[in-house]
């Protein structure tokens, strides 16, 4: 079952931004992640939530997904990423089209 971080992120430094990105990217893909969604056009619909950025990786698992947020390699980004921009994150599960169905049917 995947494992997903969402991030909804305001760069508010494009050029510390695009450093971070340098070094977080590879970092991302060795621990198994890829973007699913990385947009600066959301459209709100409910709650008054317009995020200026939005963006959701995809990893095998949620403990891959966690062990890549929780890795030194990834911590030391962090740094970066907080010189950058404001934000906030969340860790997912996620599920296969059959547990969707499944769901969905009791």
């Amino acid at each position: 079952m995947p494992g997903y971080l969402i991030f909804e992120i305001e760069i508010t430094d494009r050029a510390a931004w695009d450093a971070y990105r340098e070094v977080a990217g590879p970092v991302m893909a060795q621990g198994g992640g890829r973007f699913l969604i990385n947009s600066t056009d959301a459209e709100p619909l409910e709650g008054g939530w317009a995020p200026p950025t939005i963006s959701v990786v995809e990893f095998p698992s949620i403990a891959a997904a966690r062990n890549f947020y929780n890795s030194a390699a990834y911590q030391a980004t962090i740094p970066l990423r907080e010189r950058a921009s404001r934000g906030r994150g969340v860790l997912v599960d996620g599920f296969t089209a059959t547990g969707a169905a499944k769901e969905s049917a009791t």
